[in-house]
This record gives structure tokens, sequence and C-alpha cells, in this order.
């Protein structure tokens, strides 16, 4: 990844400005910018602890392209998904009237997207390098229609390129919905809420108080905002693996991420599940919906004094953890 821009950096294709502001889009921890000038560089980068990574380096950070923002050079590191990845260089270009390189992965579609710019500009000559490509065109050009408008999914729903879930409800998610019993507890919280969707069943529930949507993806937790109005609801842009004061929560509600780019992590739902233990109360009561072969049981014992698997079915399983234990 890191090789790829130094390569195009030095082959002269993308020519770091003397002065002026730098946008980098969607960087992620480990990718090299050292042949860019820190104190120049802009970070755009709506995942929360990819966001802090590079704010705690020192670099300027914000969650999404400021409106009316303009740049002298951009670099976009593109993501998984088309969509995402076309809006990203769409935005680039409107906000760049100098050079915009654009990097990415093989199996994340770099090839289809430079096939799809050759119809509309000159990319330099593309640079392959560890299973991916890396090359620039000029800022300035309009790709307005790569920049999608409002969607929506069943019930109304409004949602975004790249966030989870986008194109309907899901499955999994609706499964929990259905399971979910009619009173939870005073105080709540949807960890790892997305876009909305569960936050917003949880809240037909009786005599809940607060409900918590706690989501890392600034661009998913302003699609919640939109479509999760209840004044009982608050919206905290936040790492659901390490947010919330211990010992707060009456109930835990989640569908935890299990993916790391096209890699399955079960440590990610398995850190969701150890911090649902530490935040809740001592009688509070955690459920979550996971896919069947994840292994998540054996964390739950450890976290939980009992816990059951409450409803399912041959692809996902909906488990029920009560009283979590205290260590310590």
């Amino acid at each position: 990844m890191s090789q790829r821009l130094s390569l195009v950096v030095q082959s002269g294709d993308f020519r770091v400005p003397d002065e002026g502001r730098i946008a980098v889009f969607h960087p992620r921890e480990g990718h090299d910018l050292s042949d860019l000038p820190d104190a120049r560089l802009e970070i755009i980068q709506p995942l929360k602890p990819e966001y802090d990574y590079w704010a705690g380096r020192g670099l300027t950070s914000v969650a999404e392209v400021p409106e009316d923002a303009t740049y002298d050079a951009a670099v976009v590191f593109i993501p998984r998904s088309k969509p995402l990845a076309r809006q990203l260089v769409a935005q680039a270009v409107a906000a760049t009237q100098g050079p915009v390189l654009v990097d990415g992965a093989k199996t994340d579609g770099i090839d289809s997207l430079l096939k799809e710019l050759k119809k509309r500009t000159r990319p330099s000559p593309a640079i392959s390098k560890a299973h991916g490509k890396a090359f620039c065109i000029e800022g300035g050009i309009d790709l307005s229609d790569w920049v999608p408008g409002p969607s929506e999914v069943d019930g109304g729903f409004v949602t975004a390129p790249g966030v989870f879930s986008a194109d309907a409800i899901d499955p999994a998610s609706a499964l929990l919905a259905r399971a979910l019993p009619k009173k939870l507890g005073k105080e709540v919280a949807d960890l790892g809420a997305g876009w909305g969707y569960l936050s917003a069943e949880i809240l037909r529930r009786s005599n809940l108080e607060t409900l918590h949507l706690v989501e890392a993806d600034h661009v998913a937790l302003t699609c919640a905002q939109t479509n999760v109005t209840d004044a009982h609801a608050e919206f905290h842009w936040a790492d659901a693996r390490s947010w919330g004061q211990k010992g707060s929560l009456d109930a835990v509600v989640m569908n935890p991420p299990f993916h790391s780019g096209r890699a399955a992590e079960p440590s990610l739902g398995q850190a969701f599940i150890a911090n649902a233990a530490r935040l809740l109360k001592p009688a509070g009561q955690l459920w979550m919906v996971a896919n069947r072969h994840l292994p998540y049981e054996a964390l739950l014992g450890e976290c939980f004094v009992s816990f059951e698997e409450a409803a399912g079915d041959n692809r996902f399983k909906i488990l029920h953890g009560v009283r979590p234990r205290r260590k310590g």
C-alpha cells in the first residue's frame, strides 16, 4: 500500500505541491504517508478508530469532506465498496485543482475503477505493486454522476454508500429485533448501531428512558440521526469496543461486525461482548445476533453468569447473556 504511493511520487506523476493543503481520503493505520508533508495534510477518515490513530499522530483530521473545501492535491485510498470508491474519487477531483493519486488493491476493484476513469480522463501509467495499483488523474474533472443521491430501503430508512447493509435491512438484525423482549430496561445501548434499524426497533419497547446509539462509522451515524428521531435516542461517534461507563446499562443489544476487509475476524465480536459485559449493571442482559459458525459461546460463559441461544435459524443465532461476571 505505502510502496505504491512512494513509487508514484518518485515517478513524478504525482507532483507534491510546494504549498497548499493535501487531502488524504480514507487512509488506514499502516499506510505510510512519509512522502507527504505532515503539516499540510488533511486526513478524511469517518471510522473513529482510524480517525483517532491519525489525529493521535498530530495530523489534521476530519470525519467527512468539509463543505466548500479546496485542496492543491489529494490522495484517495479506495475501499471495497464500489459506490463508495467512486464517490470518494468524485469528491477528490471536485475539491482539487492539482493532481489526485488513486491507490487500491486488486481485490478492492482498482482495475475496474481505472478502466472506468480511462473513459473520462487520461490517467497516468499505473504502477503495480503488492497486489494493487496506483495512478494519477487531474483534479477539476466532472465526475458528479459518481456521487449518488439519497437512497432509501424498506421502511423509509436512509442509507449511504459503504455503510453496512446499505441496500436492505440486514436479515440478522431483523431476526434479532423479532426476538427482543417487550421490556429491556431504562438505560440501553445499541453497540455498532449502523444506520439505525435495530435502534428504531428497540425504541418500540416500553419503559426505556435512554437509548445510546454507538457507531464508529460517522457516515452511518449521520444516517442514523436521520432515521431515529425519538427524543430518547443519544448518538455517539465512538468505538463500541471501548465506549461507555462501567456498570451503567440495563441492556445491550448488538449485531457486531466480524470482518476486517475480506478476512473473518471473530475477535471483533469478542471485543464487543467483553465491553458489553463491562457496561452492564449487575442484573443486566445482553441480546446479540451472530452468524451461526462464529465461536462466541466460550467467551459468553466467561463474561456472564448464564447465557443461552434464545432463537435462531440455519444462518444466525440469537444469544442472550444475563448478569455479567465482575473480574478483579
